[in-house]
């Protein structure tokens, strides 16, 4: 049985939930089934990269006010986009990735224009707002079923929601792999990859990703090693971390010019020539729902750095990755470690092995799994 799948996505541009949405539709489409992608666009250029399934940018407008004003338009848009949509469309299952597609899910639920939801939890945030707070536990609480991409957000969800969530995979795409593409020394000159040695994170400068102290690390470095280079490209998020930004951007006045390069977000098709054009990536980050960009660097053969913490050491281990505490002092000396050759061989050798046992394909046939439970109860 073909299924009619919609996923619900809070943006059109990359962040790991995003990806993770997109990747999954892919290759559920592979399988023969009917997946379609719908996805606030806040800047009306749609996605950031073509696919070959159905896919829909529905418009999100600017607000004016504060987060949680912010949070309430978005869920808005999807609940007004969908009430028009559902007039001629239906889907076998909906299935939102984040709290905000959540919550327009719940509310169309409790409207009588769906009969069930799905909803994967990629993590769960700390919010201090009452508003918020109450919008992510709603998200937890009012799906017909619960998936999540790692142990550690598996028993939290069952710890402090008591929630049993169906745990699923993340997997890595074919076109990232060490091997070049012609692309590499074009891109290089765009955006002034000219140092030795280049470390490169993904993700943009905000506080869950740890930037002020990896920026603090390689300051460090930088200092005995002048030709660095620290590359952090991405930045596409729902928050605004404007005071994090500009703290981090003024402890990042004394680099030399071109020491650190910000390229924002980077278009999907440069995205697999600038991991090969690193010489290590660096992923420091304190929270995460599972760290996609990490097994992006390792198909790629790049030695990684990352945090000694879950969910990373979910699927890493000191054959793979340097494991180290996301604390400046650390940082600093894996940045150097990693670049020992004897290090940086153990680290890659072990690459292709571990990427193995993450596909695509795997994922889609486990969330197919729960997906036919859903539609078709014994």
């Amino acid at each position: 049985m073909s299924l009619r799948i919609a996923l619900l996505t809070y943006a059109t541009k990359p962040r790991g939930s995003v990806i993770h949405t997109l990747e999954l539709a892919q290759a559920l489409a592979d399988l023969g089934h009917r997946p379609h992608v719908f996805a606030l666009d806040k800047d009306g250029q749609g996605f950031h990269r073509s696919v070959t399934f159905a896919a829909t940018a529905i418009p999100a407008s600017p607000c004016k006010g504060g987060t949680d004003q912010l949070v309430q338009q978005r869920i808005g848009e999807f609940v007004q986009f969908f009430r028009q949509h559902l007039q001629q469309n239906s889907y076998d299952l909906y299935h939102a990735q984040d709290c905000l597609s959540a919550n327009a899910l719940a509310q169309l639920r409790a409207e009588g224009d769906i009969p069930h939801f799905v909803r994967t939890v990629h993590h769960i945030e700390a919010f201090t707002s009452p508003y918020l707070r109450d919008c992510q536990e709603k998200s937890i609480f009012q799906p017909d079923r619960c998936l999540c991409v790692s142990d550690l957000w598996q028993t939290a969800l069952h710890e402090e929601y008591g929630i049993t969530a169906h745990r699923v995979i993340n997997g890595v795409s074919n076109r990232f792999s060490p091997q070049p593409n012609g692309t590499e020394s074009a891109i290089a000159e765009n955006y002034g990859l000219t140092g030795q040695p280049i470390y490169l994170t993904v993700g943009g400068i905000e506080p869950r990703k740890n930037s002020i102290a990896l920026l603090k690390a390689f300051c460090q470095v930088q200092a005995h090693v002048p030709n660095a280079q620290l590359v952090i490209a991405g930045g596409a998020t729902l928050f605004d971390y404007r005071n994090y930004r500009q703290q981090f951007m003024a402890l990042a006045q004394p680099l030399p010019e071109g020491a650190l390069v910000l390229p924002g977000v980077v278009p999907d098709a440069d995205l697999p020539a600038l991991y090969r054009l690193a010489d290590a990536f660096v992923f420091p980050s304190v929270q995460e729902g599972w760290g996609l960009v990490v097994l992006e660097a390792i198909a790629s053969g790049l030695p990684v750095v990352t945090s000694n913490q879950p969910p990373f050491t979910e699927f890493l281990s000191d054959e793979t990755a340097l494991l180290v505490e996301p604390e400046v002092s650390q940082i600093a000396t894996a940045l150097q470690q990693v670049l020992d050759p004897t290090i940086t061989q153990r680290l890659v050798t072990s690459g292709p092995s571990l990427i193995q046992r993450y596909r695509w394909r795997t994922s889609a046939e486990m969330h197919l799994t729960l997906y036919h439970q859903l539609v078709m109860p014994p």
